[in-house]
């Protein structure tokens, strides 16, 4: 078979996996989306609000979600090798984990009002931030509870109901944000609180909904996801952890880079943090379809893995990481064509505007090597490959990125733009390291059949 032929039949199994999961990226993006968009037509103040919460919760609730995550590949590699009874025990010790995070988490985050007067967030956004948190907190729970049944679902290759409900939980959000932010048919006007239940609350039923889905459709009856109930057993809380845990430390390391950035900008003013998080939302947006493409490249590799097919799997792996890659490229061509636009439609004020329309440029360069670094991850993932990328994450975005951040916007005064280059070496580091861990492990699983 040509390469070029086996680079199609890849790509034809590919896409129908990626596709339901990059609108589904793409709706949860639209969430913090509207948050963004929303909040900026109530002001600075109610903006930088939500962009310094959003940033304190987004490193907690991450943190979960990547140990959440290790359901993926274990249930890929169980389908992929026929135990399809197992798909279903996981799942039932993937929910009691999700109610134990949540529990954890959702008490540091009532906490982290001290930590975010202790780092002298301007006192002015302070109170908005601090109410957001508390509000958002509340839908812990039932996220957690729907990514276990999400990453079940996506490890079996369903990813249909996974953006039907996204949509409908995008839906939801932005018709309690109008409610609940702006006061409307008769709720009170909350602002920037208001913003925090509106996403509690489009959690809940996005979980109800997922739960109900998978109690009726046939396809989930032969993995009998609800046969028994089943306390937590050593064996599978171990096999998650030993997966998931890796990968929430990984995702953790990533996304405390950015949120240790916004925590940054917090210490420059109300303008500043408006226009990071104006930059920080378009490249979060776009980066939900490698981050999709992520998904299902772990589906595809799991999945090969657990039939024995490893040199398939070695392939699918390297399809997926240059399709994230070419996606990220195009992302960046939009930014350098097309920065000010961007900036006028998140926000009117026209201090905010230039300030962000600089930091969207420092975007563009590191969009590429976003799109390489998670391609990688999501292919050794699929290879159960967990722990090394960690240890590579937590050595790029912490020991690289952080540092450098830090010196040159804060230390060295040298404005929001050098913040940003942090950004910048911290994700190239990490982009580099995770594909040559990649080529080098695959290639001797390959060898070891050989």
């Amino acid at each position: 078979m040509s390469a070029r032929t086996r680079l199609v039949r890849e790509l034809a199994k590919l896409m129908p996996l990626a596709g339901p999961l990059v609108a589904n990226n793409l709706a949860l993006a639209g969430m913090n989306f509207a948050d963004t968009v929303m909040a900026g037509r109530l002001g600075a103040i109610d903006l930088a609000a939500v962009a310094v919460g959003n940033g304190v919760w987004m490193v907690a609730f991450l943190f979960g979600l990547g140990v959440l995550m290790g359901m993926s590949p274990v249930a890929a590699q169980y389908f992929g090798s026929g135990q399809k009874t197992e798909v279903g025990r996981a799942l039932r010790q993937c929910l009691w984990l999700s109610q134990l995070l949540a529990l954890v988490l959702f008490v540091v985050l009532r906490q982290s009002g001290h930590l975010l007067s202790g780092i002298g967030i301007d006192a002015e956004i302070l109170p908005k931030t601090i109410g957001y948190i508390d509000a958002i907190s509340f839908g812990l729970p039932a996220m957690y509870a729907y990514l276990a049944l999400r990453f079940t679902s996506e490890g079996i290759g369903h990813t249909r109901p996974i953006m039907l409900i996204a949509v409908f939980g995008l839906l939801i959000n932005v018709l309690f944000n109008y409610l609940l932010m702006f006061g409307k048919l008769g709720f009170p006007r909350l602002g920037a609180v208001g913003c925090g239940y509106a996403s509690a609350i489009s959690m809940w039923l996005m979980f109800l909904g997922m739960l109900i889905y998978a109690r009726r459709h046939s396809i989930y009856r032969r993995f009998e996801l609800f046969r028994e109930f089943e306390w937590p057993t050593r064996r599978g809380q171990r096999e998650l952890l030993g997966l998931g845990l890796p990968i929430g430390l990984s995702v953790l390391s990533e996304a405390g880079l950015f949120s240790a950035t916004a925590l940054l900008m917090g210490t420059l003013g109300a303008s500043i943090v408006a226009a990071h998080q104006i930059a920080i939302n378009y490249a979060a947006t776009m980066f939900m379809i490698p981050l999709a493409l992520h998904s299902a490249t772990t589906i595809r590799v799991g999945q090969a893995v657990g039939g024995a097919q490893v040199e398939m799997a070695r392939f699918a792996g390297f399809v997926g990481i240059g399709l994230c890659g070419a996606v990220m490229c195009v992302s960046a061509i939009l930014l350098l064509i097309f920065g000010e636009h961007i900036a006028a439609f998140y926000t009117v004020d026209v201090e905010v505007q230039e300030i962000a329309i600089a930091l969207l440029f420092v975007a563009a360069v590191f969009q590429v090597s976003d799109g390489l670094q998670v391609g990688a991850a999501g292919a050794l993932r699929g290879f159960k490959d967990t722990r090394i990328p960690m240890v590579i994450n937590v050595f790029s975005y912490w020991v690289v990125g952080f540092p450098l951040a830090w010196m040159l916007g804060i230390h060295m005064q040298l404005g929001p733009q050098s913040v940003w280059a942090g950004l910048v070496a911290g994700l190239t580091v990490s982009a580099i390291l995770l594909n040559v861990r990649y080529a080098a492990i695959s290639k001797a699983a390959v060898q070891r059949l050989i």
